[in-house]
């Protein structure tokens, strides 16, 4: 499993300040895509246990209040072990910190893979030009839904974020 970047302060994945991490590969390849430089499963950096330390190293401020995980396609059978044990160390070690992960695939689909235990926020659905709109808030098209994990996994149907709506 590989890894792009890591961005130490970053306000535009997700609320407040985050650690974000964004996985290297994707099989989507989404038109317009604003990462296509993640597509490659090849290329980026090798993604190892000095990796989740790093990055759980970089969540160590009081201004960080979360951990925001992107790609790339996190979720995808190639990154998706190494994106649990991320997760699960991440929530060992910060328990009032949030996980927001983004993927290309419905929660439909992927619902039952471990990660679930430790994210707070999923944003699901590729990305979608033909419904982009720079105005949404943490997606980039509005078939994507951003998705409250716990409350969705607690009443086992799909809860969105406060404020937030679906539009195909």
């Amino acid at each position: 499993m590989r890894y792009n970047k890591i961005r130490k302060m970053d306000i535009s994945n997700g609320p407040g300040v985050r650690v974000s991490i964004f996985m290297q590969g994707c099989s989507f390849n989404c038109k317009n895509c604003f990462n296509p430089e993640t597509h490659d499963f090849n290329g980026g950096k090798e993604f190892t246990d000095e990796t989740i330390e790093k990055v759980l190293d970089l969540c160590d401020k009081d201004y960080v209040v979360g951990l925001s995980i992107l790609g790339g396609e996190a979720m995808h059978k190639k990154n998706i072990d190494g994106t649990t044990r991320l997760a699960k160390a991440f929530k060992e070690r910060y328990k009032d910190k949030t996980i927001w992960i983004w993927t290309g695939f419905l929660y439909e689909d992927i619902k039952d893979y471990e990660v679930f235990k430790y994210i707070d926020v999923l944003v699901d659905g590729q990305f979608k030009e033909e419904l982009s709109n720079p105005m949404l808030r943490f997606k980039g098209s509005s078939n994507q839904r951003v998705i409250d994990v716990q409350k969705t996994r607690k009443q086992n149907k799909i809860i969105l974020e406060e404020g937030e709506e679906v539009h195909a």
